[in-house]
């Protein structure tokens, strides 16, 4: 799987596990600030992404800091899962 197409299953991977409605991937830019204003996610969302890193890419973080580092944007989720995956999807 090229990065692109990567960037576009973690899209599609985020509103479903975090029940966004009414959001589509592509409301969603490569550059857009998960958390705060952009598209709003909490701490709550936060803990679901990490499982979803967990379940689908065979990521574990066990530092808050780390995560905070990984989920800023769909670039730097792709880029995380590009060096740290286990798991071929």
């Amino acid at each position: 799987m090229n990065k692109e197409q990567l960037k576009a299953q973690l899209k599609q991977q985020i509103i479903e596990s975090l029940n966004l409605i009414g959001v589509k991937p592509e409301d969603i830019k490569d550059d857009t600030i998960l958390f705060g204003e952009e598209l709003g996610l909490d701490s709550i969302d936060s803990l679901e992404l990490i499982v979803l890193l967990e379940r689908k890419y065979g990521i574990k973080i066990n530092d808050p800091k780390e995560g905070r580092k990984v989920l800023i944007d769909i670039n730097t989720m792709a880029d995380f899962i590009e060096q740290n995956s286990s798991k071929q999807n």
